[in-house]
């Protein structure tokens, strides 16, 4: 179980440190007026934009977290950002380049990962769009950000509201949010002018908050993760292997219990292809990234339970359905 745990932690640590940096880059390079401006405000295409955004930004299921976290607190809809949060650990160039290594021999694999992911993340971003203030979905931290952002605009007066930028790290801690707009550091104490130096000093102290708050919620979800490989065996979940049903209920279970990072899951998946069916191989390296073990703790530093659930019930859904689909059309 230890060899496990630091198996997972010394691999998704690197990617959630990335989802940090760019975070923090968002935070501190990026205008955040003009990228919530550029975002689609029409449901559907907010929902593919977001799904698309990982090209952007590769990150895998480590690391999209905070990188959606500070989307929704910049004042992107929903539809952007849960679109990004499913799609990003598969729609982009380092997952996909690894999948097509694993899969040189079966390119389709490689090209129905992307297409059902982008399906079914679009589908729950379009369905979540229904909901056009998620504020009553997040965690109270996160939502206090938000509402900050539209409070502070009321008070401008009117206009295009400008989306405040906040430091994170406070939900274990309950502290009060820092917030600060761009052009305007000297609010945030780094000391006047927004000058390089105040910039970084901004997005370190951004770095340090992140890995503070999302590091203790990946070590418990890893420790889980590692418990749940042990006291479950592996050897009865490939015994369900063999039908075009039950070999994808095993392979979805698989991918939630191994928590395994999507940058090299193609991989772990390359050893079941000569059990398993092709549907099953894809529901693994569909919903994998989506919703896993590991993956939870992160989630919960965003979202409510319960909104964490219905996540997990439609892509699972949606997962077997398509994986079901391909078992009777290629079987």
């Amino acid at each position: 179980m230890l060899t496990l745990f630091f198996s997972l932690i010394t691999e998704a640590m690197p990617f959630l440190l990335l989802g940090v940096l760019f975070s923090s880059l968002l935070l501190t390079v990026v205008d955040e007026a003009r990228l919530v401006a550029v975002m689609p405000r029409h449901p559907l295409l907010g929902a593919i934009a977001g799904s698309l955004f990982g090209c952007l930004f590769p990150v895998c299921e480590c690391g999209n977290v905070p990188v959606a976290r500070r989307l929704l607190v910049k004042g992107v809809s929903p539809a952007v950002a849960i679109g990004f949060l499913l799609a990003a650990p598969t729609v982009n160039p380092i997952v996909i380049w690894a999948t097509w290594i694993a899969f040189r021999n079966q390119p389709e694999i490689v090209l129905l990962r992307v297409v059902i992911t982008l399906v079914i993340a679009v589908s729950i971003a379009w369905i979540f769009s229904v909901q056009k203030d998620l504020r009553p979905f997040l965690q109270p931290a996160v939502a206090r950000a938000v509402q900050f952002t539209g409070a502070a605009a009321a008070r401008r007066g009117g206009g295009a509201p400008r989306h405040g930028l906040l430091q994170s790290g406070t939900y274990f801690l309950g502290q009060p949010l820092l917030a600060m707009e761009t052009g305007s550091l000297e609010t945030a104490g780094f000391g006047g002018a927004s000058t390089w130096t105040s910039r970084r000093a901004m997005m370190l102290e951004n770095i340090v908050s992140e890995l503070r708050d999302l590091g203790g919620l990946l070590i418990l979800g890893s420790a889980l993760a590692s418990f749940v490989q042990v006291a479950v065996p592996r050897e009865s979940i490939i015994g369900m292997g063999q039908g075009p049903i039950s070999s994808i209920l095993a392979m979805m279970l698989l991918a939630g219990v191994v928590s395994i990072c999507s940058t090299v899951d193609s991989f772990f998946a390359l050893s079941f292809a000569a059990l398993f069916t092709e549907g099953s191989i894809l529901a693994f390296l569909v919903f994998g990234p989506m919703i896993d073990i590991k993956n939870i703790g992160l989630l919960l530093s965003v979202f409510r339970s319960r909104v964490i659930f219905y996540l997990f019930a439609l892509a699972a859904q949606m997962t077997f359905l398509a994986a079901l689909l391909i078992n009777f059309y290629r079987g």
